[in-house]
């Protein structure tokens, strides 16, 4: 079996980053809360070594979030709406339930690079 270049696995990283632009806030049963594009304020998509992390922050006081809600997962998606999730991470949940109450989640979606 023939193994990926380290431009390939760089390939990789670059195309999740450009492409996989979405992510989506779900609760404790897996419904979906909220998602997001990497092109709104509260999202940014950064690559560190060889993980890609799609980080959100979302507040009580943001128009999109009705409180109380508890949020306990995040999926990366490439589209809008609908579609498949590539990557779904869990965490503790946290509840929201004031204007004041503030969550930061990071997504971490590891591509390996072999030397």
């Amino acid at each position: 079996m023939a193994e990926i270049t380290s431009q390939a696995y760089d390939n990789l990283r670059n195309y999740i980053q450009t492409n996989w632009n979405y992510i989506e806030l779900r609760n404790d049963s897996g419904t979906p809360i909220i998602r997001l594009n990497t092109t709104d304020l509260r999202v940014t998509s950064t690559l560190e070594g060889q993980t890609v992390k799609l980080q959100v922050i979302v507040k009580g006081s943001d128009t999109d979030i009705t409180y109380p809600i508890t949020i306990s997962s995040s999926a990366i998606y490439d589209v809008a709406t609908g579609g498949n999730a590539y990557s779904v991470e869990s965490f503790t949940p946290f509840t929201i339930e004031s204007d004041q109450d503030e969550l930061t989640v990071i997504h971490n979606i590891e591509i390996p690079k072999i030397v």
